[in-house]
């Protein structure tokens, strides 16, 4: 998916082999050109220039080891969230008369920067969130995927620009046009930085929208790389604008804004759906929130258990847990139960964790020492209410007690306890035995949230039983690579139901761009 003369090894959450020496050997340049520029001051972006914050810097140091500062960072208030948003409201009137085949090259120039940068975005992400070099490039590569695709897709709509039929009289000419709304606002969480950014933001974008950008407080490096390539592209000023700062100032500003048309949020259920019920105010207005998963796999006796157990392992702790997607409760057939918890414990047993910088580490540290508690904590209440059959340390000797790292846990616990329920974001899976298929489906669907869910059945009923019964959008059967996770843009679309998500359409589907833009039907007689 690349213009490039030379073939680019391709990286996505599904690969599964870590033995391509050429892509280790090109990542570790790009770890030496991000370490060289570890703990530099890094500014907003406004109206096309780079500038300070109205509140003073802020650090973030790496969760691989606190004692390394990744940098500091310009800390925006409400001024400069008004500010970005005037110099949004500046530039989308001549933005959104641009012809779309226009800013669709400019996106794509985007992408392909951001591929060509994969290396040195993918170190820059692994200091700064924990994430594997599989893991990191992976996102780096959906980033650019995800503006591929969108582009791909209104390509493939006409710009969203259709004839319509007439009642017989060959003077009237109708069509039905999307248009944007004006200025959306996009606040990303911390743990896919520049996939959950470069998504919402390039679909606004070639839209016709113009956008205030509000990175995680924790991974605002990769946001201002994402920004670096969208104006190296040729982004016109006033059409990306980033602003740094607190959520309880920044992302109230940027809610709260009568400039901000839309807004995209991802982030917890708590947050999200005080958001999208606040949001609209003298009359509604898009509020695109991806809220989270409490994201269920259910294993039959006619599974293949060594596929589930693979499949399992690595939805459950694939970046440490801390994926809305991540396979976070089991329901097991009780007469494969103690087969599968044996086959789990043997894998995860097995999972290398440190640092994650170095080729030899699979597991990095969690983001912070809020996350370590919730583990703990929830570790706690296993050992108090059920069993746990491995991992739950929170993992202190020698480098790692300068980080954030604890251990994969798999615990058994009563279907009913509140670890079924709540999102941890931790590497921590909970497994309860079942009846049968009936009681599987009816735990699995007993959850406010709706995102992910994955079977392991060699029956085709009950895969067809699963497929037409389970309340979730985004599904997986039998599949090694991921139980409950890795999706890809064009390949798996990504959406939640019931408390995952607002709109009922996908992510990374076809589905995506049209939510930026609203429909205009034109009647035009001669």
């Amino acid at each position: 998916m690349t213009t490039d003369a030379k073939p680019r090894i391709k990286i996505t959450y599904a690969t599964l082999r870590n033995d391509n020496e050429e892509l280790h050997a090109l990542y570790e340049a790009g770890v030496q050109a991000s370490t060289a520029g570890l703990g530099r001051h890094h500014r907003n972006f406004i109206d096309g220039l780079w500038v300070e914050g109205s509140a003073g810097t802020f650090e973030v140091r790496t969760p691989i080891d606190t004692d390394i500062v990744l940098g500091t960072f310009a800390r925006g208030d409400a001024g400069d969230v008004e500010q970005a948003v005037d110099a949004a409201r500046r530039a989308q009137p001549a933005w959104r008369r641009t012809p779309w085949q226009d800013r669709l090259t400019i996106l794509r120039r985007a992408a392909e920067l951001i591929s060509e940068r994969q290396m040195v975005y993918g170190a820059d992400m692994a200091w700064e969130v924990g994430k594997n070099r599989l893991e990191a490039l992976g996102e780096v590569e959906e980033a650019a995927d995800l503006i591929r695709y969108y582009a791909q897709t209104m390509e493939h709509n006409e710009g969203y620009d259709h004839p319509m039929d007439n009642l017989g009289d060959a003077s009237v000419h109708t069509r039905t046009v999307l248009r944007p709304h004006g200025v959306f606002a996009v606040i990303s969480p911390f743990n896919f930085p520049m996939a959950l950014a470069a998504g919402p933001i390039g679909a606004a974008v070639m839209a016709g929208n113009t956008v205030v950008f509000k990175p995680s407080s924790t991974s605002p490096l990769t946001g201002i790389n994402l920004v670096q390539a969208f104006a190296d592209a040729g982004l016109p000023a006033g059409v990306v604008n980033f602003v740094m700062g607190p959520g309880d100032t920044v992302g109230e500003a940027l809610q709260t804004s009568r400039g901000i048309d839309g807004i995209v949020f991802t982030g917890s259920y708590d947050v999200g759906y005080r958001l999208y019920k606040s949001f609209s105010t003298l009359w509604p207005r898009p509020c695109i929130v991806e809220m989270g998963g409490k994201n269920p796999a259910i294993v039959t006796r006619k599974a293949d258990l060594e596929e589930a157990a693979e499949g399992i392992m690595r939805s459950a702790f694939g970046f440490g847990g801390q994926k809305c997607s991540a396979n976070s409760r089991v329901y097991v057939d009780a007469q494969v139960h103690d087969e599968l918890i044996r086959l789990l414990v043997e894998k995860t047993e097995k999972i290398s964790i440190g640092n994650p910088i170095s080729r030899e580490y699979w597991l990095g540290p969690v983001i912070d020492a809020k996350a370590v508690a919730r583990h703990q904590q929830a570790v706690a209440e296993a050992r108090q209410d059920g069993r746990v059959f491995s991992g739950g340390e929170h993992l202190t000797d020698g480098d790692l007690a300068r980080g954030f790292y604890v251990e994969p846990t798999v615990v058994g616990l009563p279907a009913g306890h509140r670890l079924f329920q709540d999102e941890l974001f931790a590497p921590f899976t909970a497994v309860s035995k079942v009846g049968s298929l009936s009681e599987a489906l009816a735990l699995a669907n007993d959850s406010t949230y709706g995102l992910t869910a994955g079977i392991y059945s060699e029956d085709p009923g009950e895969v067809e039983r699963f497929l037409d019964e389970i309340e979730a959008g985004v599904l997986y059967v039998n599949r090694r690579a991921g139980a409950t996770t890795g999706a890809w843009p064009g390949v798996q679309a990504f959406g939640g139901w019931k408390g995952s998500g607002s709109t009922g359409k996908a992510g990374l589907s076809m589905y995506y761009v049209a939510q930026f833009m609203r429909e205009q039907s034109h009647t035009v007689v001669d």
